[in-house]
């Protein structure tokens, strides 16, 4: 079963047909929200709102080992995450979907692996390449065969939020060979892993990231959320043609 991981513009998956809400409880607590079942052309998927459906949680207070599991208990096989980003590489203008490969983490006391505590074993997942190949390659079909210009390949940069990013801190992305930046992509994706759940980020870049092009002296919401509108409409057609 594919999972759908809705991010920051895209609270709900409106082409589901046969919706269906439930609530999962895990032992990590409570997800984000209650899971959302449906079906695409007879495809059944499962929606998870990652801010909650009103978009109440910060990148840094997410759940995300009680998502992960929540969807893992549905039975789901494949994941794809759907993230808004800044871009840092010069080519990477609003409103650019973008496939990453490799992710650097900036992240800190977030709760990043299932496998702690006395009663669990020390176990060291292989990260070398964090998005599952196969399922990338499904998105880059789906992008082709409705004539949408997907970017495939990128470093995304995951930082913790809730704030964005100093300029400064843009350099130092930058020189680490960061593409693109955001708050969400990890331990989303080595928790994914840890599942044995193929996971893929579907990325839209909704402004440059701080001390680039319009964003030189400061980063505008509203543009953001401008370029948002138009951007998840496009995702959707992607996420609606995934086979």
């Amino acid at each position: 079963m594919l999972a759908i991981i809705g991010g920051s513009g895209m609270a709900m998956f409106d082409e589901m047909v046969d919706r269906r809400r439930q609530v999962v409880r895990t032992p990590y607590g409570d997800p984000s929200c209650p899971l959302s079942f449906g079906r695409i052309d007879g495809q059944e998927i499962v929606f998870l709102a990652r801010h909650g459906y009103g978009h109440t949680i910060a990148p840094h207070e997410i759940n995300y080992r009680a998502n992960l599991w929540a969807l893992d208990e549905a039975g789901v096989t494949a994941a794809v995450s759907v993230a808004t980003v800044g871009g840092i590489r010069p080519d990477l203008a609003a409103g650019t979907l973008l496939l990453p490969d490799q992710i650097v983490d900036y992240t800190y006391r977030r709760h990043c692996t299932f496998f702690e505590g006395p009663d669990k074993p020390v176990t060291h997942i292989d990260f070398t390449e964090p998005y599952d190949g196969a399922l990338r390659d499904r998105l880059v079909a789906a992008a082709q065969s409705i004539g949408e210009t997907l970017l495939v390949g990128g470093t995304y940069g995951c930082t913790q939020g809730p704030r964005l990013e100093t300029a400064g801190e843009i350099r130092r992305l930058a020189g680490d060979g960061c593409d693109v930046v955001g708050m969400t992509a990890m331990p989303e994706a080595a928790l994914a892993r840890e599942l044995g759940i193929a996971y893929a980020t579907l990325a839209v870049v909704s402004n440059p990231a701080a001390g680039i092009g319009d964003s030189a002296r400061q980063i505008s919401l509203a543009d953001i959320q401008v370029v948002l509108e138009s951007a998840i409409g496009r995702v959707r057609g992607v996420l609606r043609a995934l086979r």
